[in-house]
């Protein structure tokens, strides 16, 4: 690993705007290889605070630019486009993820390395924490990031036989112009941010772009198990790339034989190709700790049918899996107090999210709430029997309160994160739940800054509370 040549986009001019996480370093990255740069946020705080960088005012002056990089988060269509998007259509400029860009600066580099993008409605972070888990383990140059850590436009540049890993969202997906995925896997699909993308076509077709430029010798990996990715799986057939579909159930009658371990195995099915480019392939769930349930089994597969196509032995896979350690706010345990497990599942933003929680456990004490997604958490009714009590918190607790009074579920809103862990642990007593789960269902920015620090709150809380009941 090394970094980019200092005059890459030497000549080139750039708009950033959105000075956060992403947008700061994608600014310094491209002022380091060369190129000029006008940043700019919105929040006078945030523009004090970016260290020196060139700032300017995208509503004013000119807009002869070769592109604009715009935070993920700041919309460029719906729900209504940042006037800096606006100006760019106008003038006929691009508006970019830095994942765009990403490959323009490895290519002009001369860099042959391989780029896997990875998207899907949920398990994408897990999928790709997983994945460049098993390429280093198996000794190859890789860099994760994008959607998930680190900004890809401050990745490092690999090597021709590296492998670069990066969590493609929607926002992201939408503004992408030359980046090929020599591997790209669509998970799963299920409502979201559809404010940003009009409806479920919109938000389908932001998520199939990841298909986009791919060639003959690609692969195209997608999940089974749900009619959206289905269908989508039906649409590949006609593309180029090579398809494999994988799955996370069970089947009675797999395509080939399985070797069977012990509990329920993760199953790779390649449903769409006559010939598979990758093996079938199992491996016991108790032997991955860090990777319960069927959803994650599903996103092992998908991790190991890119891993195989990347020229990963199967044995040394199956030895990076027992090995990953998870990430933080994805079913993360916290620890055991009093024979109660605490599990951290913030990240767990949408009622599908939770939904794959919450199968996870026969009988559970529930923390959820905060900004409920269109539909609520309807959708958990079968989910419901496994919930001995609900605590509630956040700005939704009294929606989410209702519908689980019309199910009959033991419930209370708690209000505070605070307030919810403690009565959590005595129902969890009370009721002889062993489990309490954090997995909120809704977004978090009614009472934090995201998903992490909502989740990190959590886990500082029940340190605290281990330590009182230690004294």
């Amino acid at each position: 690993m090394r970094a980019f040549p200092t005059d890459l986009f030497a000549g080139s001019r750039f708009a950033v705007v959105g000075l956060g996480r992403n947008g700061l370093a994608v600014a310094r990255a491209l002022l380091a290889m060369g190129a000029e740069v006008a940043a700019w946020d919105d929040a006078a705080a945030v523009r004090a605070a970016a260290g020196g960088l060139p700032l300017r005012d995208p509503r004013a002056g000119d807009f002869a630019f070769d592109a604009l990089v715009l935070s993920p988060g700041i919309p460029h269509l719906l729900p209504q486009p940042h006037p800096a998007a606006e100006r760019a259509r106008a003038a006929g400029v691009a508006i970019l993820s830095d994942a765009d860009l990403l490959f323009q600066a490895v290519r002009r580099a001369g860099s042959r390395a391989r780029f896997v993008g990875i998207t899907g409605t949920n398990g994408k972070s897990t999928t790709t924490a997983l994945l460049a888990h098993i390429v280093a383990c198996a000794g190859a140059p890789v860099a994760a990031g994008g959607n998930l850590g680190t900004a890809a436009l401050a990745l490092p540049l690999l090597p021709d036989d590296g492998v670069y890993v990066l969590e493609m969202s929607s926002y992201m997906l939408e503004r992408l112009a030359t980046l090929r995925f020599d591997v790209a896997a669509m998970l799963n699909l299920s409502p979201d941010h559809l404010d940003r993308h009009g409806d479920m076509a919109g938000y389908m077709a932001a998520k199939r772009a990841i298909f986009a430029r791919q060639a003959a010798g690609d692969l195209a990996v997608v999940g089974m198990d749900d009619a959206d990715s289905r269908a989508m799986a039906a649409w590949l057939r006609d593309r180029p790339a090579q398809v494999v579909a994988v799955s996370g159930e069970m089947h009675e009658s797999p395509p080939n034989p399985l070797p069977q371990g012990e509990g329920e195995p993760f199953v790779l099915l390649s449903l769409l190709s006559p010939v598979s480019p990758v093996p079938p392939f199992s491996l016991a769930l108790s032997d991955a700790p860090a990777l319960p349930g069927a959803h994650n089994a599903q996103n092992a597969a998908a991790a190991y049918a890119i891993a195989r196509f990347l020229g990963v032995p199967g044995d040394a896979i199956a030895r990076a899996m027992t090995s990953f350690p998870g990430l933080p706010h994805r079913q993360q345990r916290l620890g055991t107090i009093r024979g109660i497990t605490f599990v951290n599942d913030s990240k767990a933003t949408n009622a599908d999210a939770a939904a794959r929680a919450l199968s996870c456990y026969e009988r559970v004490v529930w923390i959820a709430g905060g900004l409920a997604k269109q539909g609520g958490i309807e959708a958990l009714a079968p989910c419901f029997p496994r919930i001995a009590r609900a605590l509630l918190i956040g700005r939704d607790a009294p929606l989410l309160a209702a519908t689980l009074a019309a199910h009959d579920v033991p419930h209370e809103i708690a209000g505070t994160l605070e307030a919810a862990t403690l009565s959590a642990f005595a129902a969890a007593q009370a009721v002889g739940a062993p489990v309490v789960l954090l997995s909120p269902a809704c977004a978090s920015f009614d009472q934090f800054s995201g998903f992490d620090a909502r989740g990190e709150k959590f886990a500082a809380l029940v340190a605290s509370l281990a330590r009182e009941r230690a004294a």
